[in-house]
């Protein structure tokens, strides 16, 4: 079920994506190709994805969900180009393509991520592709905009940063991950509830246990991708994190307990869409999917 799903739903913001990357003037034909390799270039699409499931699992409709699925893509897109600089990680190999500094130049590289961070606000902001209730739209922005700033992604790289060569316990290393990969994963579940424009505060609440479950499961996973698998499959420099000393779950607890760490997190998300039914099928086959992915 998941790889047909995964790919209707790729091709689906896949195609609201490439409309926004026409220059509007000549002179700006370098920035907005950077910005589209950055984006268009492969990619699990796995935050769109969930912002689909999530309106699916309310019986929304997905031409309300597309400003979302996009707005969270770019936000992705901006963090791996920023992630990816020499002042960051560091990194020449993205989606098994040249990284974007690499692909053009470090100062392109910048202002690409900083095109594709302020392009996702306009994107969620426009009443086309997005719920025409001005109010929920506004509801919209403030979520991306947490899940993006210093209470989120930008926090969550912060001590990651200032955490390389350091030990963290388990409540450290979660703290880290719930902010740098696990708060727009969460916002990705909650941008698609509120798109449908059908979503209760119980619903709400049940989807934010399982955001924060398969969020935290989606970097154990990536912990363990870096240890067992190789930079053919994964599209990014095998062992980086152990090269450069950073505190990863298979480090602190090992590699057969991380695993099982992943497996307890899924359960987790399932058991959180236990009052769900049969319309929220997609969201439990990404739960899955989450940790048993290869890349």
């Amino acid at each position: 079920m998941i790889a047909t799903y995964q790919q209707r739903s790729q091709a689906r913001v896949d195609a609201a994506l490439e409309q926004l990357f026409s220059a509007t003037r000549p002179e700006l034909t370098r920035i907005y190709q950077a910005m589209r390799y950055s984006i268009i270039n492969g990619g699990k699409r796995v935050r769109p994805l969930l912002v689909y499931a999530a309106c699916e699992a309310l019986h929304g409709d997905l031409d309300q969900a597309d400003g979302a699925a996009c707005a969270v893509e770019l936000i992705h897109g901006y963090s791996l180009v920023h992630d990816d600089l020499p002042a960051m990680d560091d990194d020449d190999l993205r989606r098994g393509q040249p990284t974007t500094h690499k692909a053009f130049d470090e100062a392109c590289a910048i202002l690409a991520g900083d095109g594709l961070q302020s392009l996702a606000f306009e994107v969620l902001a426009a009443p086309r592709h997005n719920p025409d209730d001005a109010g929920l739209r506004l509801s919209m922005i403030a979520t991306l905009a947490r899940a993006a700033g210093p209470a989120g992604m930008v926090g969550g790289q912060a001590i990651d940063l200032e955490s390389v060569g350091h030990r963290l316990d388990q409540a450290a290393l979660e703290t880290m991950h719930r902010h740098k990969t696990g708060a727009l994963i969460e916002a990705s579940v909650r941008l698609g509830a509120l798109a449908s424009g059908k979503s209760s505060e119980p619903d709400l609440n049940a989807l934010q246990h399982y955001a924060r479950a398969i969020g935290l499961a989606f970097q154990v996973q990536d912990d363990i991708l870096d240890v067992e698998s190789d930079t053919a499959t994964l599209g990014k420099t095998q062992g980086k994190d152990q090269a450069h000393d950073k505190p990863t779950y298979p480090a602190l607890l090992g590699l057969d307990a991380a695993k099982t760490y992943a497996l307890d997190l899924r359960d987790q998300a399932l058991h959180a869409l236990r009052a769900f039914g049969d319309s929220a099928e997609p969201l439990r086959a990404l739960a899955h999917y989450i940790v048993e992915r290869h890349n």
